[in-house]
């Protein structure tokens, strides 16, 4: 149980570093924009050879196919409420992204996009008796430049460190709280819905990955951006098959 919570954490300190490093060492913004870029790659791997992949193995295409499109919608409703409240640019590195936008939204985006991801990561507790080390890997990887570019934004834009850390903090907390959530609540579901909500997941990460981590990644990044978010796409292939070549000869030695 409470390492459902931890493995959340860990995936959800990665906000919290980056802002560390957005305020204390001097991070160029192409710089962010290949981080976020690579991190785009990894997650999109992870949600289709982790998420979507297992949810179809374990739930069929139906349960798969209604769960995906569902996230996605939820996820760009909500993505469209909280964006009009200004949180549209809420992975920007720029003065205008906080000049033009509430801290209370961009907190709410931030959440909205760990919340998901952190759910499957307790959720991959109860099937395997050990956490999806893809998943944990990709988010932290993606929430590292979601920190530095929004740290970066808000400090240009006058917020002080201490509001900053702890939005961060929270929304460390939160994913923890999250990935608990979702191992104890989940314990005892059956697969069908155990596809759906994994579906669920990869439906609302691809959402976001498509409307609010390529944009920024583009934009800081220049046209080598396609080239590093295939590289992170890559070494999302090469991480699942290494970690179930290394499960299956644990098994084998046991």
């Amino acid at each position: 149980m409470w390492q459902a919570a931890m493995w959340g954490g860990i995936s959800g300190s990665a906000v919290l570093l980056g802002a560390l490093a957005a305020v204390f060492l001097p991070i160029g913004k192409k710089i962010i924009g290949y981080i976020m870029a690579f991190g785009t790659g990894v997650l999109i791997g992870a949600s289709t050879y982790e998420l979507l992949g297992d949810s179809v193995h374990s739930g069929g295409l139906k349960a798969t196919s209604l769960g995906f499109l569902a996230g996605a919608v939820v996820f760009t409703f909500l993505d469209y409420l909280i964006s009009r409240q200004g949180a549209n640019k809420r992975k920007r590195s720029t003065k205008q992204m906080a000049a033009n936008s509430s801290g209370i939204a961009i907190f709410i985006g931030t959440v909205m996009d760990a919340i998901p991801e952190s759910i499957m990561i307790g959720a991959s507790l109860i099937e395997n008796a050990t956490v999806s080390w893809l998943l944990v890997i990709a988010i932290f990887i993606s929430n590292i430049p979601e920190g530095l570019s929004s740290t970066t934004g808000l400090v240009k834009s006058g917020f002080s460190k201490r509001k900053i850390f702890l939005l961060w903090a929270a929304v460390l907390f939160i994913s923890a709280f999250s990935s608990w959530t979702g191992f104890v609540f989940l314990d005892h579901a059956s697969e069908t819905l155990m596809a759906a909500i994994a579906a669920f997941a990869g439906g609302g990460i691809i959402a976001m990955v498509g409307s609010t981590m390529m944009p920024e990644a583009y934009e800081e990044g220049g046209s080598i951006t396609g080239l590093i978010a295939a590289l992170g796409l890559l070494a999302s292939l090469i991480l699942v098959i290494s970690l179930n070549r290394l499960h299956t000869t644990f098994i084998v030695s046991k």
